[in-house]
């Protein structure tokens, strides 16, 4: 394992024990994005949707307004444990994007929700298009807050100091180094196609502290540090105009919605 992979896996680990923070501070997904998908691609009842990497059930639960029958796979514990309790309708299991443990075109359509920038891309596209039916879809989201907002701003450098520099890319997917396996020749996959839509988060400050010490590179800090972070962010939510004295807070975020095909199989020939 590289030193970066290993780096990745210890901050990854991280939601395994604030899976908590992760269900009480991140957004959901706007059903505008989940609606637009099932409608270009007539997802609905009789389909069959994987939700990748599924977390606390965030995506799984704007998946299901669908229809469709939906199955998990998570590879954290704390996260499961958490799916269970707030979507207990949903079976989840234990596995990787890098072995999924579903039969070969098992799924209409794979969901990956804030998550494929995680995976060992080129295994994980391999694996996905096994699990996938002929022509099914694989559909990458991400929630990313609006740093036009100045108290937004502010969390942002808060987070960055708790990390150091660079461990907060504030772009969908963290950069784009996880395009990279669709970008080969030799990808499963049809080219990636990307819609935007606007969304918002309305939540209590408590939320809003809750939503930073969710963030890898913060929960894997040691407690005095996760502590600062906490006060800090406190301080910013009582002092800022936006949100001083305010027991709901509004922050606006766009939700990038990217998506590809299974390509077909290539026909074999007789010699």
């Amino acid at each position: 394992m590289t030193r970066r992979s290993a780096r990745m896996e210890r901050l990854a680990r991280t939601f395994d024990r604030s899976a908590t923070l992760y269900e009480r501070g991140r957004p959901d997904y706007p059903r505008s994005a989940i609606r637009f998908v099932a409608e270009t691609f007539g997802l609905g009842p009789g389909s069959v949707v994987v939700d990748l990497a599924a977390g606390t059930g965030k995506l799984t639960r704007a998946i299901q307004v669908t229809g469709a029958a939906v199955v998990a796979v998570e590879p954290m514990a704390g996260m499961r444990r958490v799916f269970r309790r707030v979507v207990p309708d949903v079976p989840v299991v234990n596995g990787r994007a890098e072995a999924i443990p579903l039969p070969s075109e098992f799924a209409d359509a794979v969901f990956v929700g804030q998550a494929f920038h995680w995976f060992r891309g080129r295994s994980a596209v391999r694996e996905i298009a096994r699990v996938l039916r002929p022509g099914g879809i694989l559909v990458l989201v991400w929630n990313t807050r609006s740093d036009r907002v100045r108290w937004s701003r502010a969390l942002t450098e808060i987070v960055g100091r708790a990390g150091g520099p660079g461990t907060y890319a504030h772009a969908s997917g963290n950069g784009d180094a996880w395009r990279r396996p669709f970008r080969r020749g030799a990808s499963p996959f049809t080219g990636l196609q990307k819609r935007t839509f606007a969304h918002s988060q309305s939540a209590t400050p408590a939320t809003f502290v809750d939503r930073i010490l969710s963030v890898s590179h913060v929960a894997a800090r040691p407690r005095s540090v996760r502590l600062r972070v906490a006060r800090e962010v406190r301080a910013v939510l009582a002092s800022d105009p936006g949100t001083r004295g305010r027991t709901t807070v509004e922050l606006p975020y766009r939700t990038e919605v990217f998506y590809a095909r299974k390509r077909p199989a290539p026909v074999a020939t007789s010699r």
